[in-house]
């Protein structure tokens, strides 16, 4: 049994542990786990207590991925419900789609008897008025001080805050039986235009996982994982024989390859082999994850790997 995660996954490592001892599945434990991060006021990242969009709302995406079947389901820009990875669990069993995003997944929760909430805390909107404040002129404000809406176009490559925006939390696991699975959630790129998508909930860009040869999850510029088709590529390097490690830094190499300046881009990954073994990786220096495994008493908190992005678009990486 293995559990991977990013750093904030820490208020819910413990729990997927403890249904994967009592012989769970890896699905059970990546949503579990999900979710008590969703639950979490102080991540300002993910689920309720997230950052706002433009206008002040809190739109969620999530993505989950059963490595046995192949089976996905997703949901994006999802308002009012503070848990969509179970949102997006119940789209893949119950629906014979993979994605639903806005209204009609909001419609689809409230169907599930989820409650509906306020999810903007008043530590995030204060964060989100000081923001705006501090980046955008007057005139993109109205008589009451309110963001015109007919301005979000032009504010939002202004005001959005790239540096807000690359937290996301990412579970991988493996089960006593070795199934794997995935589940990633965020709320996105902080002060985005409303309805933006990044990688979370695109299957192949943020998420990925096949009990055949591993999986992938990303963390950062979601933008460029979708384009890159990120997780997806370290899966299918893994299929092709290529090591762990060479999978997931051709991965990056393929999607810095067309970023007009690398070295300012935010991407981080967790990937995880059929055998077990894992691999983490990441363009910002001095960033970790959590990890545990048979034999651990506890979850580790340990380094990634930092590559610099220079050195991943100057030479290819090889099998």
């Amino acid at each position: 049994m293995v559990i991977i995660a990013s750093s904030n996954g820490d208020v819910g490592i413990d729990a997927a542990w403890a249904i994967l001892e009592q012989g769970g599945t890896a699905l059970d434990a990546v949503e579990a786990a999900a979710r008590l991060v969703e639950d979490n006021p102080e991540d300002h990242t993910v689920g309720y207590g997230g950052y706002p969009n433009l206008l002040g709302e809190v739109e969620l995406d999530a993505s989950i991925m059963d490595g046995t079947t192949l089976r996905a389901g997703a949901i994006g820009a999802l308002r009012g419900y503070r848990h969509p990875i179970t949102v997006a669990r119940k789209v893949m069993e119950e629906l014979p789609h993979v994605f639903l995003v806005g209204e009609g997944a909001a419609r689809f929760a409230a169907e599930l008897g989820m409650p509906r909430e306020e999810l903007l805390t008043d530590v995030a909107a204060n964060v989100w008025r000081e923001g705006l404040n501090g980046k955008l002129p007057e005139h993109f404000r109205d008589r009451s001080g309110q963001l015109i809406k007919s301005m979000l176009r032009q504010a939002t490559h202004i005001a959005t805050d790239p540096e807000r925006a690359a937290g996301t939390v990412n579970f991988i696991a493996q089960d006593q039986k070795g199934r794997i699975a995935s589940a990633v959630s965020t709320s996105g790129w902080a002060w985005k235009y409303p309805g933006r998508l990044g990688d979370t909930p695109v299957i192949g860009a943020g998420n990925y996982a096949d009990d055949r040869f591993g999986a992938a999850a990303c963390t950062g510029w979601g933008e460029l994982a979708i384009r890159a088709s990120t997780a997806r590529s370290v899966v299918l390097y893994l299929q092709i024989g290529y090591t762990l490690e060479a999978a997931c830094q051709t991965a990056f190499a393929d999607l810095l390859a067309f970023v007009s300046d690398p070295a300012q881009t935010i991407m981080s990954m967790v990937a995880l082999a059929r055998h077990g073994n894992h691999y983490t990786i990441s363009t910002a220096p001095e960033r970790t994850y959590i990890y545990r495994a048979d034999g651990m008493d506890t979850f580790a908190t340990l380094p990634r790997v930092f590559v610099e992005p220079s050195r991943l678009t100057a030479s290819s990486q090889t099998a």
